[in-house]
């Protein structure tokens, strides 16, 4: 995440909805697909106004499974793209999420947690979406996902998300909640031009007869061109070799790309990985969270760290992949280790993974408010 120090710039008043159009603009948004829908249509309502009048593309769709394949297609043509929903519609753009997976196609997708399921809360917040965020399509395939616990985050991560979809080619999902996404907080806009942004490579070779666009080694993504530029080049959603064409029949083959589609992102896991800490050093007790709660979990922390207890906080801001190694590494010697969140524990099952069960205490809260400091602080001291 960009630190910017200019003395210059002025704190602004933006909501998280807001700060997360903003800053798809400052990334390079050229295509925006959606479909409104509490609690993200802010994002939409902003882009409807701003993205035209800077050239580039705003589409409402009749619902989100459209809006995901028209981002898809955009994407394939070029322009960066992305589109923002709810649980809903969350659930609806699953199959197309996992078909970009496979093509590899670079997309921002916002979805602004709400409580479910099915039509739930709409104006409640939630963090229910996690585990669907990582394998809500079917198959084995690794996900980049992100949650941000402050306006500033909204904005900060959107731009990390493009540079991480670009990067990486595949859909990254941004995971905001109602009460995150509705939040208003001041912070200091950045200057653009000290924020790296970054752009989607293109292919060296000039030669189009022999262009393979998913030729790559085993830990890096493809090079892919834009339509339209004179690479003409197959994308299918069925098992391909480096020409884009099926090779369903060749096993062999078939286990390469799957690894392929698993390593270029785990073997970059440090790179992705983004988290906060906070006294973790000298901690008996460790809180590990992420989005709304940590606001919870900070205000927990400093009351009980004024009442004598030794408590510090993980802050996750890249959910997907899990930072495991981190996490058994901050908590080896720990003697506590808290985990809240807004769902029925989709977060502390990962944590258990790597561990020691009888010292992982699990918070949870689900009835769409949110979980207050006191909670947190009753299992810091019980």
């Amino acid at each position: 995440m960009n630190k910017i120090n200019n003395e210059n710039l002025q704190r602004q008043l933006m909501q998280g909805n807001e700060a997360c159009a903003k800053a798809a603009m400052i990334a390079g948004l050229g295509f925006y697909a959606g479909y409104p829908i509490t609690p993200s249509t802010e994002i939409m309502e902003n882009l409807a106004r701003r993205l035209p009048a800077a050239g580039g593309k705003f589409i409402q769709m009749e619902d989100e499974i459209s809006s995901i394949s028209a981002v898809l297609g955009a994407s394939l043509a070029g322009a960066k793209s992305m589109t923002a929903t709810s649980g809903p519609g969350f659930s609806l753009m699953q199959e197309n999420i996992g078909y970009g997976v496979l093509a590899e196609i670079p997309a921002v997708i916002v979805n602004v947690q709400r409580l479910g399921p099915s039509t739930g809360g709409p104006t409640s917040t939630a963090q229910g979406d996690i585990l669907q965020a990582k394998s809500g399509s079917h198959g084995d395939y690794e996900i980049i996902a992100l949650a941000p616990s402050t306006v500033e985050e909204c904005f900060h991560l959107t731009i990390t998300a493009f540079n991480f979809a670009e990067r990486y080619r595949l859909p990254v999902i941004l995971l905001l909640e109602e009460v995150i996404g509705h939040l208003r907080e001041t912070f200091i806009l950045p200057d653009s031009d000290k924020l790296f942004i970054m752009n989607r490579e293109k292919p060296k070779t000039n030669s189009q007869e022999n262009y393979l666009p998913y030729k790559a080694n085993n830990t890096e993504p493809p090079v892919l061109a834009d339509f339209g530029e004179g690479y003409r080049y197959h994308v299918t959603g069925l098992m391909h070799d480096q020409t884009g064409f099926p090779c369903t029949g060749r096993p062999q083959e078939i286990e390469w790309l799957k690894s392929r589609l698993q390593n270029k992102i785990l073997a970059y896991q440090e790179e992705i990985s983004i988290m906060k800490e906070w006294k973790t050093f000298d901690a008996d007790c460790i809180i590990i969270s992420h989005g709304s709660v940590t606001r919870s979990a900070l205000a927990a922390m400093k009351q009980a760290r004024k009442e004598g207890y030794s408590v510090g906080i993980l802050d996750l801001k890249t959910i997907w992949p899990f930072p495991y190694t981190k996490i058994k590494e901050i908590c080896q010697n720990k003697t506590k280790v808290i985990v809240p969140e807004h769902n029925f524990g989709q977060i502390v099952g990962e944590v258990q993974k790597y561990v020691e069960n009888e010292k992982v205490f699990s918070i949870q809260q689900v009835d769409g408010t949110l979980l207050k400091p006191e909670k947190i602080k009753a299992y810091i001291k019980e």
